[in-house]
């Protein structure tokens, strides 16, 4: 008996503190910004990307010249590559292996095909879902960017959006001809 008043009285002074320090106005301004910001989240940029990169209307399959093994860490499509590629853990260059969904947040870079001699928009996308994948780790840094720069930066773990945050590989997807052909 005693000891529940002890609790009870701390919990009296405890709310007691709280009312004396905090209006009304300030908490129903706090949760209206909280709320507010919760429904603008959607709206933000980042979470669009994948979107406009399928709507984007370049098909993948058309970059002309492909020469090299997508299984090398030297494919062209790998400038800016930083994990294990997907080709070498049973998807492809562009395709995640079975059991593992692809991140629709990515890092992008400018590769150079070698075929055509024409820079391309690359997407690395990362798949997700199950444990490392183990085999050929590649770590080219062409035209990486401090992390500061995230959506060019390839040392982020780029499982976002996906149900799962285990990093398995990373695809590479051309998004189109990059504007500084040359």
């Amino acid at each position: 008996m005693n000891q529940q008043h002890w609790i009870d009285r701390r919990l009296e002074n405890w709310s007691r503190k709280l009312a004396w320090h905090t209006s009304r106005r300030g908490f129903i301004a706090k949760l209206g910004t909280l709320l507010a910001g919760a429904a603008a989240l959607p709206l933000l940029p980042i979470s669009r990307t994948m979107a406009q990169q399928l709507d984007s209307g370049f098909d993948d399959s058309t970059v002309s010249g492909e020469e090299g093994d997508p299984s090398n860490c030297n494919y062209w499509r790998y400038c800016g590559v930083d994990g294990f590629l997907s080709s070498n853990c049973g998807g492809t260059h562009t395709s995640c292996p079975p059991g593992t969904e692809m991140s629709p947040i990515t890092w992008i870079g400018t590769c150079r095909n070698p075929a055509d001699g024409r820079k391309y928009l690359v997407s690395y996308n990362d798949c997700c879902g199950s444990g490392s994948c183990g085999t050929n780790w590649c770590e080219r840094n062409d035209n990486d960017r401090p992390i500061y720069v995230t959506p060019k930066s390839n040392d982020v773990l780029w499982c976002l959006g996906t149900s799962s945050k285990a990093y398995n590989s990373t695809v590479a997807l051309v998004l189109g001809v990059s504007g500084e052909n040359s």
